[in-house]
């Protein structure tokens, strides 16, 4: 493998057939290293001898028909699935082990790879148009653009997201779909959305949304008649997106959504905020919606909501004890972290989730997940 002057950014991959020597941009937006060695592979690749190269660590660059492509990633799938797995002893050494045997099949399922033209087209047989799919997640093809390479896994993710992006999700508490793109944390689990609908509101002035995301909750603020609402975010798709959303729905002129970490200037009599629920490190830039390394996100809402919050504000903090129940972390030690932050709790609303792996008996953290309760403290200023 080699890569070009732009490394960091756009490595290149190289590999060889009966036509010689080959090289193309190696893309992938989870951060995953470009594979060392690559070997084309085609309809008459078997499942086995594709899944053995995989766990081995070469990558194989689809040549044949992509349906088939499709179809030899289920096997695939299916033989990782196959897998016996040890019972773990507890929460945590479950949480430990289902982490480590995701990003194990992630990257035996990411060895598979397909070439794009530089126009983002795919010159293979049966395969789909995903130009639109690739321009919103890479941006518009540069004129001269080098051709390139991307794992079957994460283009399925890009096609999926486009058509998610297309028809939105269904909010019922605002009535109202939120178009999620790609890279930001879709509303698809709606507890905690209906918690701050429901919420009394100690304001209808301003409130300030920290961590924005699709902007779903400074919507719905706005539709519960909040008159100005900051948005704020650091990532530049969580911006785009919340930005769309809110002008879609016809509340450019009360929610500002703004690049902020954390805290816009200034003090709000109510301020939100909605961090990822588990302290870990995440192992992708796409898992920064669900992991908080160190709690870092949360601690700093936190330590910095009574500098921003008027006199008698609220700070709005919904939280997931699903970390709880896993033993990554404990309910004294977030009240500790409440305390110190010279926060008090007003009141605190639960709700219990109701997405599908909540009720799913084979799902490794099924114990964690059947009593997971999602919470809206409100919080004031002692």
């Amino acid at each position: 493998m080699t890569t070009d002057p732009n490394q960091f950014v756009f490595p290149t991959v190289t590999w060889r057939d009966d036509a010689g020597e080959h090289s193309a941009r190696w893309r992938s937006e989870a951060a995953v290293p470009a594979p060392k060695r690559i070997v084309p592979a085609d309809d008459r690749t078997s499942a086995d001898a594709a899944y053995r190269l995989a766990s081995e660590g070469t990558a194989l660059l689809w040549r044949g028909d992509f349906q088939n492509a499709r179809q030899l990633l289920q096997a695939m799938t299916r033989r990782i699935e196959r897998k016996p797995r040890k019972q773990p002893a507890s929460p945590i050494d479950a949480f430990n082990a289902h982490r480590q045997a995701q990003a194990q099949r992630a990257r035996t399922l990411g060895m598979l790879l397909i070439p794009l033209e530089a126009d983002y087209s795919i010159a293979l047989r049966r395969a789909p148009e995903v130009k639109d799919a690739c321009r919103e997640v890479y941006g518009e093809a540069a004129q001269g653009a080098q051709a390139s390479v991307v794992s079957l896994r994460e283009l399925l993710g890009l096609i999926g997201a486009h058509e998610w992006r297309k028809k939105g999700v269904e909010i019922g508490a605002l009535g109202a779909r939120i178009h999620p793109h790609y890279g930001v944390f879709s509303p698809v689990r709606g507890e905690y959305v209906d918690l701050v609908a429901r919420a009394p509101l100690p304001t209808h002035t301003l409130a300030f949304d920290i961590g924005a995301g699709t902007g779903v909750l400074a919507a719905l603020l706005a539709k519960r008649g909040v008159a100005r609402v900051v948005a704020t975010d650091t990532d530049a798709r969580a911006l785009a997106c919340a930005r769309e959303n809110v002008a879609r729905l016809g509340l450019s002129g009360q929610v500002q959504v703004i690049e902020a970490d954390l805290f816009p200037p200034g003090r709000a009599p109510l301020v939100v905020c909605n961090p990822p629920w588990l302290p870990a490190r995440p192992s992708s830039p796409i898992e920064r919606a669900v992991y908080d390394p160190a709690s870092g996100m949360l601690r700093g809402f936190l330590d910095g909501l009574a500098a921003h919050l008027e006199p008698r504000g609220e700070g709005w903090l919904i939280l997931s004890d699903f970390a709880e129940h896993l033993g990554l972390r404990s309910r004294d030690a977030l009240l500790a972290m409440i305390d110190a932050a010279g926060l008090k709790v007003i009141a605190r609303d639960d709700i219990r989730p109701v997405h599908p792996k909540a009720v799913d008996p084979s799902d490794p953290l099924h114990r964690a997940r059947a009593a997971e309760v999602t919470s809206l403290w409100r919080l004031g200023a002692k």
